[in-house]
């Protein structure tokens, strides 16, 4: 079964009229880009209504989305300290991932030397096929 999406206009029309109610499914029903403009919409609002649907996306796949349900979470209850803690350990972990993949990209093109240890049995197999090789007095 296929969803149509809601259009950008339609979001807006939502949240000029403030309906909750279908914003918050199209964030948790519909496909990345529908759910970001879900989330910002929810923002503008800032109905304290609309917390238990933004809690429930801030683990989505998709980081930006992930992102917007976050500053939809800031603005709407900026002095719940739960939110609060909920907010900064969730933007330090995006912030880490983030830097990891930059560290990554940095270092993709860098050749690294691998020193290779010699291992005591092969060089004495060594030893043993040179004196091998030498005629017996």
């Amino acid at each position: 079964m296929k969803l149509i999406q809601p259009s950008l206009s339609t979001i807006n029309f939502w949240m000029t009229i403030e309906d909750t109610d279908k914003l918050e499914y199209a964030l948790a029903h519909g496909n990345y880009k529908t759910r970001k403009l879900a989330a910002e919409a929810l923002e503008k609002i800032a109905k304290p209504c609309s917390i238990p649907a933004l809690l429930k996306c801030i683990n989505d796949k998709v980081q930006n989305v992930s992102i917007a349900c976050l500053n939809a979470l800031g603005k709407i209850s900026p002095n719940d300290e739960l939110i609060k803690t909920v907010v900064n350990k969730r933007f330090n972990w995006v912030k880490n991932v983030r830097e990891k993949r930059a560290k990554f990209e940095a270092n993709k093109h860098v050749k690294h030397t691998i020193y290779r240890w010699e291992r005591a049995s092969k060089k004495s197999f060594d030893r043993v096929k040179e004196q091998l090789k030498r005629p017996m007095r």
